[in-house]
């Protein structure tokens, strides 16, 4: 969701789409909207039909669930910033730095877990400052923005950890914030769960979400409506980095190992999952609920096809192809959504210069008069 693709693309809108009157209208206008939870069922229940033993089985829930909890809170972070019609890059570089950092401060420095934890949410939150900085002062296109300071930052974990894998004694509670289970399922996915109640209430119920949703629709609106952009797109990145953080420890948790060959093969899934999250349940907007349906399409369907003894380049090349697909949606919509505009201004412009249609009423005779 670059600066080119705004957040409420796909957003049906009954001036520029028209009402829809018939059943088929109705599905056809639903169908992009609500067509990828259907499908995302669907895939779901084709797996089950054909993998019986294996796919519908508790043993893999919960391995889809453990496996899946840090992308889909890398793509809950990549879906703030979105909002504002911005993308945040350093999500998928980040992490590789921050699940190092989060090992290396208790093996080497000794820090106590719980504020090593601290200390690395808050070095994210910090470059989520400078991306902010970056996109907003400096105006420096976001993608270019987050594609530097997260090769900055991937650079900075390969000098931390020398290229070397960074291990040691772990404390019991660092290792069970990822490893813990909570009524029979892995903890990683209350904690979405958690995620993304409390964004879902502060994007669709709060001034703050309306406030995020405007900018990315139309930043020069929102300016001259009174709502501080650039405060507003810099806590989005805040945000982003504080949550990118927090997948960094989850990851650390759960590999107990810190290397830096490991974290950015979560970017393009995480990315995949934000965009998908723009074409389905909130009509055409970015949203949380989306972004989840985007993760689990990709999730049951790299599950299912690696039981079905998919090669070990399958999970790529899944994900790369969902991801033109959603952005081909996206960038369709938008183009059919500006079409639609210029010729409905054309037919009004018609429609007050044409000349008025002559009266059926016979034209008043002063002579017939009295």
């Amino acid at each position: 969701m670059t600066t080119s693709m705004k957040s409420t693309a796909l957003e049906p809108d009954p001036a520029v789409d028209g009402a829809a009157v018939g059943v088929m209208q109705r599905i056809t206008q639903a169908t992009p909207v609500y067509g990828l939870v259907f499908l995302t069922i669907g895939l779901a229940g084709l797996f089950a039909v054909l993998l019986p033993d294996t796919f519908p089985t508790l043993f893999n829930l919960r391995a889809i669930l453990a496996d899946k909890s840090v992308i889909a809170i890398l793509a809950l972070a990549a879906t703030i910033p979105m909002i504002t019609g911005k993308i945040d890059l350093t999500v998928g570089y980040g992490i590789v730095l921050w699940h190092i950092l989060a090992i290396s401060l208790q093996t080497r420095l000794g820090i106590p877990w719980p504020f090593a934890v601290l200390i690395v949410i808050a070095c994210a939150a910090l470059f989520g400052v400078l991306n902010g900085l970056l996109v907003e002062l400096a105006q420096i296109d976001s993608f270019i923005a987050t594609l530097g300071t997260g090769t900055v930052i991937y650079a900075v974990a390969l000098w931390h950890s020398g290229g070397r894998q960074v291990v040691g004694e772990l404390p019991e509670g660092f290792l069970d914030l990822a490893g813990g289970n909570f009524l029979g399922l892995p903890i990683g996915a209350f904690y979405v769960l958690a995620i993304s109640v409390v964004m879902w209430l502060i994007t669709e119920f709060t001034p703050l979400g309306r406030a995020l949703y405007v900018i990315g629709a139309n930043p020069k609106a929102a300016q001259l409506n009174g709502i501080a952009v650039r405060k507003h797109v810099m806590g989005a990145f805040v945000a982003s980095g504080m949550l990118s953080g927090f997948a960094g420890v989850l990851l650390a948790s759960r590999l107990q190992i810190g290397q830096a060959s490991v974290g950015l093969e979560f970017l393009l899934p995480a990315l995949v999952g934000a965009f998908l999250g723009s074409t389905t349940i909130r009509p055409g907007r970015v949203n949380v609920w989306g972004t989840l349906v985007g993760v689990a399409i990709l999730a049951i369907g790299i599950s299912g096809i690696q039981q079905f003894g998919g090669a070990f380049f399958v999970e790529p090349l899944f994900n790369g192809l969902t991801l033109l697909v959603s952005i081909g949606i996206a960038g369709w919509a938008q183009q059919r959504r500006n079409h639609s505009i210029k010729r409905r201004i054309a037919e009004r412009q018609l429609e007050s210069v044409a000349p008025p249609a002559p009266s059926d009423t016979p034209p008043h005779s002063p002579s017939s008069a009295g």
